[in-house]
């Protein structure tokens, strides 16, 4: 690259539960700039996990992180031309890009969900995901397969 790398901006923690990770994922859901909404739909969420659950010696917050961890992929394949070709190469993820995928895939298919409330929607996403089911999970396994089918590919990678 040309330019040297922009740093890497701290995010502050969210305000109930002092984890950042819980602010990254707020910012990913937030629309239009309305960070206290995100919030509130968040903790909402987190709320109806709490009531749902089955497993009782863990809090909504550790089973939120179990979903996230569950959605995020450890392999992706990457276009690369090689010889007027393009293949399709599997390489291992970064952790900060594995992190952000999940996020954006639970929110993505949070979305696409039909219950009523966006609280809601993200409540049954993330229960899902620790049951190992769900949009999310499904695509994680896709982009794994994925890139098991390519792994003949491999070699290419340098």
């Amino acid at each position: 690259m040309r330019k040297t790398l922009s740093k890497k901006r701290i995010l502050l923690p969210d305000p109930k539960f002092n984890d950042q990770l819980a602010t990254r994922f707020v910012n990913n859901l937030m629309l239009d700039g309305k960070k206290s909404t995100a919030f509130k739909v968040f903790y909402d969420a987190l709320d109806i996990v709490e009531e749902k659950k089955q497993d009782e010696e863990k809090t909504a917050l550790e089973l939120w992180k179990e979903g996230l961890s569950n959605v995020m992929p450890h392999v992706e394949v990457r276009s690369r031309r090689v010889g007027g070709a393009t293949f399709q190469i599997p390489m291992p993820i970064r952790a900060d890009r594995k992190i952000s995928m999940a996020i954006k895939w639970m929110i993505l298919y949070a979305r696409k969900r039909n219950e009523k409330s966006m609280a809601q929607r993200l409540a049954g996403e993330i229960l899902a995901a620790v049951k190992e089911e769900g949009a999310a999970v499904k695509k994680r396994v896709d982009v794994h397969k994925m890139a098991d089918a390519n792994k003949a590919f491999s070699h290419f990678r340098f």
